[in-house]
């Protein structure tokens, strides 16, 4: 319990410094590109009614069906496309930010777990922060690398995301280090 208040604070302060990274600074305004004739593929797209979800295209069945000239074909020719469709709900920013606050929560309580089972009270300040920054930069920044890898998201942007994860597990080390229990 006395790492509560370390944790619900260390939350707080990387929510913060999210919505400065995200809302204030320009960096991340390039993430995404804009199709060309964005009109015409929204209406293309509308009327086959994809349900909200993640999708591959073209889409094997599984191993063999990527070893048929049809598949090859479709390859071939692409765009090869791995995209997430959200509902109308998409915008709906109270749900997402209390989901990225609760995510935040979650990160602390990892973070202050690992820090528990490994530290005494009275620990030294930068001790606190080594442990903890680690644990937090892990879960914030580590995870991303994958989207890179596997489905091609851009490079620069999976490296602005890691440089935020580092900030916002900077944040969260000083947190703890500031609050550890004596």
């Amino acid at each position: 319990t006395s790492l509560w208040l370390p944790i619900l604070l260390s939350a707080v302060v990387v929510f913060l410094a999210s919505f400065v990274i995200h809302m204030v600074l320009p960096y991340h305004r390039t993430d995404y590109g804009k199709v060309p004739s964005e009109d015409d593929v929204m209406d293309a797209l509308r009327k086959f009614g994809i349900a909200p979800g993640d999708y591959f295209l073209p889409r094997a069945s599984g191993p063999a069906d990527m070893k048929t000239p049809e598949y090859k074909k479709k390859v071939e020719l692409g765009p090869l496309v791995v995209m997430t469709v959200m509902g109308r709900d998409g915008y709906a920013m109270g749900k997402r930010l209390l989901q990225w606050l609760l995510y935040a929560i979650v990160v602390g309580v990892f973070a202050g777990y690992v820090a528990g089972r490994t530290l005494a009270p009275a620990t030294p300040y930068i001790t606190v922060f080594r442990i903890v920054g680690t644990v937090a930069f892990a879960s914030y920044a580590l995870g991303l690398w994958q989207n890179s890898i596997w489905y091609s998201k851009k490079w620069s942007t999976t490296v602005k995301s890691t440089l935020d994860g580092l900030i916002y597990a900077l944040l969260t080390a000083g947190m703890f280090g500031w609050l550890w229990p004596r």
